[in-house]
């Protein structure tokens, strides 16, 4: 993460306050929350330039349950979508999609489905 995009995010960071000793860097946090969360990675493998995975990810758990990181997230999707950065796009998997049983080629009910279809079509002229 570049440092001007850190400097916009500093408002949104938690402050220092409390109990224990002094946090890491939240940069150097937010990066590693980064490279883990990009590929999917186990936690277990975030490379050590960001310290303990652990403390990565007990910052990751705080911050995602007191709405800290959907703040950033929002922060920048905002920046980057006011100057066109981001394309939205929507991607449905079929595989999760059902079809009402009546759109699934069910058998029709009543004695004669032929019939009624054709009581209420419409015929059209060419010329």
């Amino acid at each position: 993460m570049c440092g001007s995009t850190t400097r916009d995010h500093r408002p949104l960071l938690p402050t220092n306050q409390g109990r224990g000793g002094r946090w890491r860097d939240h940069r150097t946090m937010l990066d590693g929350m980064i490279d883990k969360l990009a590929p999917g990675c186990p936690w277990r493998d975030l490379p050590e330039r960001y310290g303990p995975w652990q403390s990565v990810y007990g910052r990751y758990r705080r911050w995602s349950n007191d709405g800290t990181i959907e703040a950033i997230l929002r922060h920048v999707q905002v920046r980057h979508d006011a100057v066109g950065r981001i394309q939205w796009e929507v991607g449905i998997d079929s595989t999760g999609v059902r079809a009402h049983q009546h759109a699934a080629g069910a058998p029709k009910k009543g004695p004669n489905t032929e019939q009624s279809r054709t009581k209420h079509s419409v015929a059209f002229e060419v010329d």
